[in-house]
């Protein structure tokens, strides 16, 4: 235990020297925080190592491995098709509003609905409530509409689909929200309503082209990238619907049920490697370097347009880059250990333990936004094409400010980061009691994961920090 305590106190120096600026982007304007910041870093680290320390005390044998359910109610046949269909209007309507609204972000509601109130609440939704977002996944609901009617009009002649190929993997959707991501912070008409909805149009073509190849269920636990991420989140929460049942079960016991397929990893490395990115890109750092960026593409020709994209592509990838490589280094740690496993099988083998990471950097980066900009669906949902209509009698609704305060918003930031690397490591110990012989050397393998833990929360501070 001597040695757990003085490479925790290694690990602890060394992340604390680049963490040490913190603040918190998402704050209204910039705010002093309500403690020095270093003192934020220096909890969370301590807390990481205290919890890490009783892991391998009090958590001597594995409890999360094998998945316990029990069911709670009898959910109704009539349920997901009726919710499928509330998923299919929702989505016509916010698209038909992207296409004939007012063309301004500020008043059509399609880019809030997109980039506020999907993007960021469902992932919320899906830890509470666990994953509602497939009753209501839009292409799912077509694609299982469309395959009910061939087979009543075709019947045994219907083809089967395709075999999955295992090769693939999530790869299909880790690649998916890379191209999301991508849209949302690099691409030059990302607030444009009638651009953003050809994006989804075209989104939904590429699903159901997936879902008539593959098959609905293979295509959408694989390679549907909103319906495979959204997933993700859920495997957290202690709500589980099946078809027909509502089961409960231990938080984050849905986590090691995850398949390591290939492209697993990358996945999740992407989910916290674009929010690192861009919570980056709101900080000084990204200032200094985009626009001497900028300037020498647009001296190979570019447009400034083009230019800005690139800059942000290029930034994008290394983010990703470096989020992946770090972890990569963790699993590679780990196999000092011992053991025949491969740094691939290992990366792969603990990769669910990043699952309430990337939560946690969702949280973090974008509650602010959620807690204001949210609030803006009162009066888009009375004009939600912008003409002034006031269908709902609350087009004079506007955005309360204050009804959390920035200390607030920086409490819960900090509070979803420090919980989320204590779950990813509560989920990389309990896997590792399954991996290795006995305790001790599991809790040996986990230093190196201690220090991927430690090392992106200090990131995460940082980059709250170079928002405010």
């Amino acid at each position: 235990m001597r040695r757990v305590g003085s490479i925790a106190a290694a690990v602890v120096i060394g992340s604390l020297v680049g963490a040490a600026p913190a603040g918190a982007h998402g704050l209204v304007g910039k705010q002093d925080l309500p403690i020095p910041t270093w003192l934020f870093g220096w909890a969370a680290t301590v807390v990481l190592v205290v919890s890490f320390v009783g892991l391998a005390m009090l958590w001597p044998t594995p409890r999360l491995q094998v998945l316990r359910e029990r069911t709670v109610a009898r959910v109704p046949a009539l349920v997901q098709p009726l919710c499928g269909a509330l998923g299919v209007a929702g989505f016509a309507f916010v698209v038909y509003a992207g296409l004939s609204g007012v063309q301004d972000a500020r008043v059509n509601i399609l880019p809030t609905v997109v980039y506020v109130v999907f993007w960021v609440g469902t992932p919320i939704v899906s830890l509470a409530f666990g994953d509602v977002f497939r009753a209501f996944n839009p292409w799912r609901a077509t694609g299982r509409a469309v395959g009910w009617l061939a087979q009543r009009l075709r019947g045994d002649a219907l083809p089967d689909p395709l075999p999955y190929p295992a090769r693939l993997g999530y790869w299909p959707a880790a690649l998916g929200i890379l191209a999301f991501v991508w849209v949302e912070l690099a691409w030059g008409q990302r607030d444009d309503p009638s651009s953003l909805a050809t994006a989804a149009l075209v989104y939904v073509t590429l699903q159901l082209i997936g879902m008539s190849l593959f098959g609905v269920a293979a295509w959408s636990d694989r390679g549907d990238a909103f319906g495979v991420y959204f997933a993700m989140f859920a495997r957290l929460s202690p709500i589980h619907w099946t078809e027909g049942q509502l089961r409960v079960r231990r938080p984050l016991s849905g986590a090691p049920g995850t398949p390591a397929l290939p492209g697993l990893v990358a996945l999740l490395c992407f989910m916290i490697g674009t929010t690192s990115f861009d919570g980056l890109t709101l900080g000084p750092a990204w200032s200094a370097v985009a626009p001497d960026l900028q300037g020498r593409f647009r001296d190979l020709g570019l447009s400034s347009v083009h230019a800005t994209e690139l800059v942000f592509t290029v930034g994008l990838l290394a983010g990703v880059a470096v989020i992946l490589a770090f972890y990569r280094l963790g699993a590679w740690g780990i196999r000092s250990v011992g053991g025949d496993r491969s740094t691939d099988q290992l990366s792969r083998l603990f990769a669910h333990g990043l699952i309430p990471i990337a939560l946690a950097y969702v949280i973090a980066h974008y509650f602010g936004l959620l807690a204001y900009q949210g609030q803006a669906m009162g009066y888009l949902l009375s004009d939600p094409l912008g003409r002034g209509w006031d269908l709902l009698g609350t087009a004079d609704a506007s955005i309360d400010y204050g009804w959390i305060s920035a200390s607030g918003v920086w409490y819960v930031q900090v509070v979803a980061l420090v919980a989320g690397h204590v779950a990813g490591l509560t989920l990389a110990h309990d896997r590792a009691l399954v991996t290795y012989d006995d305790a001790g050397a599991a809790a040996r393998s986990q230093y190196w994961m201690l220090a991927v833990m430690i090392s992106f929360t200090s990131l995460a501070l940082w980059l709250l920090s170079a928002g405010a």
